[in-house]
């Protein structure tokens, strides 16, 4: 069967929490670029995302939306269901032995003041990291040294069925922005070991991170974060600046001037174009160096069709 709007949301089972059909996804992500999801569903907690994991039926695509950091949806959209993490996926809390549990809907840099405000240090890197903590562990995303590897202890995780999983660090498999968990599973929280720290030193290590992310990145533009990850021995944004890429452009698409492995909005881009400005340095960089660049944004959902054929 071949799933279409029109026959998703009667398929879907009875929930808790908010579903609506036809949901523009540009108004929820970074790059505010690429066409609606068919249907997005907001859980209430993580019983009522089991619930509905259960009773969607395996055809329909899932896919889990923290707060649109690192994706770029296509212009076509999302044909199946975006499940995006609320607030009930948001809470943080001290537990014994300098430990925090935390919300897989919680924002990075929320965690990071969370910490702060008890005294507690070995998270101040997600300060300087886009997103939230699904997201976080989904990518093993690091900054300035430190990457979720180094501080978790435990992550929960519900499968495309529902089941629950307690992951240990183990289990996650994590290596350079990446784990070893199936794609389809989808976080809702975990547990971080941090250390009783100095709230002056605590203070003063956030300050340096945020200088240096404003010297050096365009974070006051539509962009998506780093776009491809580093290869071995090299730096993503060094490669893609030696073959001119710096500033290049397609329409409205263009890699910033302040940081070659970050891609710009410049207002009213399409993500096709997006798309093509990172393609093309990826082909440029793997022309003159042999190496293939691996995207690190999330690249999801369809081309737009004109004329009956995709872009």
């Amino acid at each position: 069967m071949t799933v279409t709007s029109a026959n998703i949301i009667d398929r879907l089972p009875r929930v808790r929490g908010r579903v609506r059909e036809n949901t523009a996804l540009s108004k929820v992500t970074w790059f505010q670029v690429g066409g609606p999801a068919d249907v997005m569903f907001k859980p209430d907690d993580q019983d009522d995302l089991a619930t509905f994991l259960k009773g969607t039926p395996t055809d329909i695509p899932v896919l889990a939306l923290g707060v649109g950091s690192n994706l770029l949806v296509r212009d076509g959209g999302f044909r199946g269901v975006v499940i995006r993490l609320g607030r009930a996926f948001t809470k943080m809390e001290v537990l014994d032995g300098n430990c925090i549990r935390v919300g897989a809907g919680a924002l990075d840099g929320n965690v990071a003041k969370f910490a702060a405000e008890n005294n507690l240090t070995g998270v101040e890197f997600l300060s300087g990291v886009p997103g939230s903590v699904g997201g976080a562990l989904r990518m093993n995303a690091g900054a300035y040294g430190t990457e979720m590897k180094d501080v978790l202890i435990s992550a929960t995780a519900l499968d495309r069925a529902g089941n629950v999983h307690e992951l240990s660090l183990g289990d996650m498999g994590f290596s350079y922005r990446h784990n070893a968990i199936p794609k389809d599973w989808i976080f809702t929280e975990a547990v971080l070991q941090l250390e009783v720290g100095n709230a002056e030193d605590i203070a003063a290590k956030m300050a340096e991170i945020a200088k240096s992310r404003e010297d050096s990145q365009p974070i006051r533009s539509r962009t998506g974060g780093s776009t491809f990850a580093n290869p071995d021995g090299a730096k993503a944004w060094e490669l893609i600046d030696s073959v001119g890429g710096r500033g290049f452009s397609v329409g409205n698409a263009q890699v910033s001037d302040k940081h070659c492995n970050f891609l710009i909005n410049n207002g009213g881009a399409s993500a096709a174009e997006l798309e093509a400005v990172g393609e093309e340095v990826r082909r440029r960089v793997f022309k003159e160096h042999d190496t293939l660049l691996r995207w690190e944004i999330v690249r999801v959902g369809e081309k737009e069709e004109k004329n009956g054929e995709a872009e």
